[in-house]
């Protein structure tokens, strides 16, 4: 019963360890890693738990142990998502000087949000109160279920954006012409920002050092100052390269030596414009990488024959040895024939499974014919219980990919960004709360496609109650609407409606996370000119 959840286990936590090595940049202390990784690792959990939850139910065993690792993985997942890590996102975020005044700042900006999440569960008590309802889980069932509704709505949205572009991108970047006109834009666009992000970066040096040197060595705010000089001088040490240009004064930019907080102010400003100019090289130098090495890719195909099938790379020295001929031919091979195929297959693949999520989705309510390819793939398997939780995991895998795909979409146009290497520790708090808030919903969505045998409830479905309860306050009529309004989105973001329909509205596209159509109309000469050079 738990072979499947044993070995998941582990390698999910290998896979937490190894992504946060990857994404986290170098000045991210050990407890936001901690909190992270923990945040990630029970959210994983639950969705790794439904299979062998799906399992137990098949086969009618007792499921203290399913329970007790959903509880454990559920409740940890809300309480990092609507209390821990807004608190050490806030403190994180905070330039106060001390531990106590960040403290007070990230409890004072958090404020708001929880009188905005604490007004919403007093109006969900009063209202279950005059309508009499017997809601059997109490005030923790409430607080459950409007997690649900904020998971379950918005994911769906999430998710049909995803299901529709992630295999429609990958078709596309399989095509190395159109690839390259995507890059060419990328490129351009990444040269501007980074371009902007080190002027930013050097203002805020300018007015550091600017008011370093007019404060005196008496004044009071002078060790917030110290703080301050040797920040900047750390920077400098990490970065020799750096150098400030065109620094320039703005209106205010000298009234920062008023009071602790202008200091902090002072601080924070100049660690959030170091942050992003960093993370606009990287993800400069990364997108200017794959160009060079598509280029390569593309040219060592053109002359595979004159080469003798041997891949000739610009980024590294010829292989030698005896291996050495064999690799290379093993490299053209996969680079210059087999990659792009793969993605192709891939790309049909993941495309039937969206298409079968889809008409999961339409025909999720309850009726004579089941529909659902994962409800018969499961009852088909039986007894046989490896495969009767890969055909489960599968398919939710690929709903909590495309939903997180989705964020982070939204995440890199407007709050947050997943930058190898040079994530902050805002960045991926912020993240880690996304991840939290979304997998026990898609877990619970995903549920609700499948149908076992006698109509069996796992102990996932009877601790969330059913969907008509999961979403409170709508009513049932919108419960058997919203799967149906989430297939009709994903169409309409499939024939690129609302790409069309935000061309119209120019103005309203820095609200959106447009798809990469946008990028394929001819080349960008900026990003051209940019690539040659390099």
């Amino acid at each position: 019963m738990w072979v499947f959840y044993l070995i998941s286990l582990p390698l999910t936590l290998g896979m937490v360890m190894i992504t946060l090595r990857y994404f986290a940049g170098p000045d991210v202390p050990r407890y936001v890693l901690f909190t992270v990784g923990y945040a990630w690792f029970c959210s994983i959990s639950i969705i790794i738990l439904v299979p062998a939850d799906i399992w137990t139910t098949i086969i009618d065993h007792e499921k203290g142990g399913i329970g007790f690792f959903w509880s454990w993985s559920y409740w940890s997942t809300f309480a990092l998502t609507w209390a821990v890590v807004p608190t050490i996102q806030g403190y994180e975020d905070a330039g106060d000087f001390t531990m106590v005044e960040r403290l007070k700042t990230s409890l004072h900006a958090n404020l708001v949000f929880y009188l905005i999440v604490g007004s919403i569960g007093l109006v969900g008590l009063i209202l279950l109160i005059t309508m009499h309802r017997n809601w059997s889980g109490g005030v923790m069932g409430l607080a459950m279920a409007c997690s649900n509704t904020f998971g379950l709505v918005t994911g769906a949205f999430l998710l049909g954006f995803a299901l529709s572009e992630i295999p429609k991108s990958i078709w596309r970047n399989a095509d190395w012409t159109t690839r390259q006109k995507v890059l060419s834009h990328k490129v351009a666009k990444m040269a501007v920002k980074l371009d902007d992000a080190h002027q930013e970066f050097s203002n805020a040096i300018v007015v550091a050092q600017a008011t370093s040197n007019q404060m005196s060595k008496r004044d009071a705010l002078r060790p917030y100052m110290d703080i301050i000089d040797n920040m900047l001088r750390q920077m400098f040490i990490e970065d020799p390269s750096f150098k400030p240009q065109g620094g320039r004064f703005g209106e205010n930019d000298m009234d920062y030596d008023t009071d602790e907080k202008s200091m902090a102010t002072l601080r924070r400003q100049l660690r959030i414009a170091r942050e992003e100019y960093y993370r606009y090289k990287s993800e400069y130098m990364n997108f200017v990488m794959e160009a060079l090495e598509l280029e390569d890719t593309i040219k060592n195909y053109e002359r595979r024959d004159a080469t003798g099938w041997k891949y000739i790379s610009t980024f590294r020295p010829v292989r030698t040895g005896r291996l050495g001929s064999s690799l290379d031919t093993i490299e053209l091979v996969w680079r210059c024939i087999l990659r792009k195929q793969m993605e192709k297959l891939v790309a049909i693949i993941l495309g039937c499974m969206s298409a079968a999520i889809l008409i999961a989705e339409a025909t999720i309510l309850p009726s004579g014919v089941d529909l659902s390819l994962f409800s018969i793939l499961i009852n088909a398997a039986g007894k046989q219980e490896m495969l009767v939780q890969i055909a489960a995991f599968v398919p939710l895998l690929y709903m909590c990919l495309c939903t997180y795909y989705s964020l982070f979409k939204i995440g890199m146009l407007m709050f947050y960004s997943l930058t190898p290497r040079q994530t902050s520790s805002v960045s991926l708090l912020m993240i880690c709360s996304m991840v939290a808030r979304y997998a026990p919903p898609i877990s619970y969505n995903f549920l609700n496609l499948i149908r076992l045998d006698g109509d069996a409830k796992t102990i996932f479905e009877k601790r969330m109650g059913n969907i008509d309860d999961a979403v409170p306050f709508f009513g049932q009529g919108f419960n058997k609407i919203y799967p149906l309004i989430m297939v009709i989105y994903t169409l309409l973001v499939a024939s690129n409606f609302f790409d069309r329909v935000i061309d119209f509205f120019g103005s309203w596209k820095r609200f959106t996370f447009k798809s990469e159509t946008v990028d394929m109309d001819g080349f960008d000469p900026s990003g051209i000119i940019i690539l040659q050079k390099g």
